[in-house]
């Protein structure tokens, strides 16, 4: 019985280990003293993993009657694409901390870090598309081999990935990339067509940029002191009442990330940042 999306049997999934065993491939020689204690924190947070290594035993065991074998089979069957894809950002973050040598291995035993692997696994286990996952595999990875955010941050991050949705992310990518631009100018990025100001749309595009502002990941640009303190807005003395309310779409008001938003950009957008060594702060 093979998936139809990744084309293999039940028994191929649980034999694409050495041993015969899921996830084997760390847990030989090297590969477990270095990565042991990462991929049994990242597993023991993802709760189907073992109901999934008990049924493949019972898959293997040959005392089992057919009939019992085949359900097993239909089970593992129906988690064989997130096997594969677990199995794969697994084997991806090892070979990128493979780059960095033997300067990591502490940080790998850190229990600070594996519980920041722990959480990180259950949102990866929770997310809806293989973007999310891929954020949550590049911020563990960051994590581990840089000092460039405080474990706090990198915790908050990991929440951030878990709360907000693609198209948040969307918003966030377009102001990293466009510094001061409006609200036009970033519905015109994402989307490029014009909407009514009563339209779906346009609810749920002020529902983004209030929800990234309120989390402190984006804000209007405002003037600074040389101390950094942001200064207070004049207020106008003009008395005239508008007569409409202010556009989604407004395009007067430019915007920015956070110190913290562009932060997470580096983090878990972008590929691996500074090394250990390298930013000793």
């Amino acid at each position: 019985m093979k998936n139809e999306k990744s084309g293999k049997e039940p028994k191929e999934i649980v034999e694409s280990s050495p041993n015969g065993s899921l996830f084997g491939e760390f847990f030989e020689g090297s590969k477990f003293k270095k990565y042991g204690r990462f991929v049994f924190a990242a597993l023991g947070s993802i709760p189907w993993v073992g109901g999934l290594m008990a049924a493949s035993s019972a898959l293997h065991a040959e005392t089992e009657q057919n009939k019992k074998n085949l359900l097993v089979g239909q089970w593992i069957n129906e988690h064989s694409e997130k096997i594969i894809s677990l199995q794969a950002t697994l084997e991806n973050i090892a070979n990128r901390l493979d780059q960095f040598g033997d300067e990591i291995e502490k940080r790998l035993q850190d229990e600070t870090y594996l519980s920041l692997v722990r959480q990180g696994f259950r949102a990866w286990d929770e997310a809806n598309t293989e973007t999310k996952r891929s954020y949550v595999a590049k911020c563990l990875t960051n994590a581990a081999a840089t000092k460039i955010c405080s474990d706090d941050i990198v915790r908050m991050f990991l929440d951030w990935i878990k709360k907000y949705d693609e198209a948040h992310f969307q918003v966030i990518k377009a102001l990293y990339h466009n510094k001061g631009a409006t609200r036009a100018y970033i519905w015109d990025e994402i989307h490029g067509e014009d909407v009514r100001e009563d339209s779906a749309e346009a609810d749920l595009f002020k529902l983004l940029i209030f929800d990234l502002n309120t989390g402190h990941v984006l804000r209007q640009i405002r003037e600074k002191n040389a101390q950094g303190q942001f200064l207070a807005k004049r207020r106008s003395s003009k008395t005239g009442k508008r007569s409409v309310l202010q556009s989604a779409f407004e395009d007067t008001k430019p915007y920015e990330l956070t110190e913290l938003g562009a932060q997470f950009v580096h983090y878990v957008m972008d590929e691996t940042v500074t090394r250990i060594e390298d930013n000793p702060g």
